[in-house]
């Protein structure tokens, strides 16, 4: 058995378990053991689980909620931050962090439980279209944005999903209601997670294809059920821009 001591944290609902590690540690967490502690029955319930390795550098590790590893999350990472700035006491307000889609910056205001950060996204990509889809997108993951229709229930929506996740050889989608030309909703059903809450990199994505659609600016807030984020287009790449709040200290007795 081992003890793990946790940090919960949430950006506009997505929620993340945080292990904060000095560099050099062992590796200690794989598939089986993120997938139990993300588990919102038998674990401790999370759609991800980040591992922030700490020394001259930061850098992240981020499994989905079913253990798979992915490269790249917009709420997680501001998310990372705040649980490291908690775990050392540093206060850097910038802070760059290593990941597997590539360096990113990370500003994040705090105070006490809460605060609200942004972060550098890099640039996106956008891809060829698929049938029945507006747009493809890589936000150092890939997407699928579909413009949404009121009359699909969730199973059409889950049903459309899996088909274009699976031309993609798996992807986030997307389903976005074009409210104005600096406003849209979405709701994602993220990969390795499901139905969730907010998705950062899925507003990074959604806001680019609807740019490159016509339908939006540069500069649009993004609906997501949990919350608000707000994404700025650029030639250098994209900003986002969202809340992050302390959820609880957790300590994970794992065997």
């Amino acid at each position: 058995m081992a003890l793990r001591s946790l940090q919960k944290w949430q950006g506009a609902g997505n929620d993340f378990l945080v292990d904060v590690v000095e560099q050099g540690a062992a590796p200690w967490w794989n598939a089986q053991r993120a997938r139990a502690a993300c588990d919102r029955h038998l674990g401790v319930g999370a759609d991800g689980l980040l591992v922030a390795s700490i020394g001259s550098t930061i850098s992240m590790v981020l499994y989905n909620a079913d253990g798979t590893v992915a490269e790249m999350s917009g709420n997680g990472i501001r998310c990372l931050v705040a649980a490291v700035r908690r775990a050392t006491g540093r206060s850097d307000r910038e802070m760059r962090v290593h990941t597997a889609a590539g360096e990113r910056l990370v500003t994040l205001d705090l105070c006490e439980d809460r605060g609200v950060g942004s972060v550098d996204m890099g640039p996106v990509t956008l891809g060829a279209t698929l049938r029945g889809a507006l747009g493809v997108a890589h936000v150092g993951n890939p997407h699928v944005v579909v413009v949404d229709n009121p009359d699909w229930n969730d199973e059409d929506r889950e049903e459309m999903a899996a088909k274009l996740a699976a031309e993609m050889g798996g992807a986030n989608v997307e389903f976005v209601e074009i409210i104005d030309e600096a406003h849209v909703a979405i709701r994602v059903i993220e990969r390795g997670v499901g139905w969730t809450l907010a998705c950062g990199t899925g507003s990074v994505a959604t806001a680019a294809v609807c740019h490159q659609r016509g339908f939006t600016g540069n500069d649009v807030v993004v609906d997501n059920p949990g919350g608000s984020l707000r994404v700025v287009l650029g030639e250098g790449g994209a900003r986002l821009e969202g809340p992050v709040r302390f959820v609880a200290n957790v300590e994970w007795l794992a065997g």
